[in-house]
């Protein structure tokens, strides 16, 4: 009795110290590592804007309420538009969207996924550049829709086929990220 005793305490303090061990050696690896994480977050939402607006030469961040616009200029500090971070849940998990539009958030000039976890070979393929092309000159004025056919209307974007939560997702971060940076910018105007 006082065998198994001894025995189930001894695995008890192995198996607490070992958890601890692999506890402080995780905390210490993320701790390390979120600065350079952080950084190439930021590369990737700079690579995206150079790649959504061709003519950008400068951009220039600026906070608002706890939320990060950035501001796209062309040579000699011509204003040509902003570009927003949206994020939303998609079919899987969180979909991270970097969109652009022009400097009167009336003419969207296109979107990047930053980050998605979409099942792959299907909610993945929102991507691809055919279906990210259909964002380019939308109207911001009116909420983009997504069909599961060829779009009829203006500001209707087709959906990837066996992937329309995905791309519904999509749409509607879209929608939310436009709303969101109008009323910034506004306020950021005041």
């Amino acid at each position: 009795m006082k065998d198994s005793l001894r025995y189930n305490l001894r695995v008890i303090f192995v198996l607490t110290f070992a958890s601890l061990i692999c506890g402080f050696v995780l905390s210490f690896v993320f701790n390390s590592a979120k600065a350079k994480i952080k950084e190439n977050e930021k590369k990737d939402i700079y690579r995206a804007i150079y790649q959504i607006v061709d003519n950008c030469k400068n951009v220039k961040e600026k906070r608002i309420n706890e939320e990060t616009v950035y501001y796209l200029f062309k040579e000699k500090d011509e204003l040509i538009g902003y570009a927003y971070l949206s994020q939303g849940q998609g079919y899987q998990g969180k979909i991270k969207i970097l969109f652009a539009v022009d400097k009167s958030i009336e003419r969207l000039l296109g979107i990047e996924i930053i980050e998605s976890v979409e099942t792959p070979g299907l909610g993945s393929r929102i991507n691809e550049e055919d279906f990210k092309n259909q964002f380019k000159n939308l109207k911001t004025n009116v909420p983009v829709e997504c069909v599961k056919f060829s779009p009829q209307k203006e500001n209707q974007v087709q959906a990837i086929t066996s992937a329309t939560i995905s791309s519904r997702a999509v749409v509607s971060i879209l929608n939310k990220g436009i709303q969101s940076l109008k009323s910034l910018v506004k306020e950021d105007g005041k």
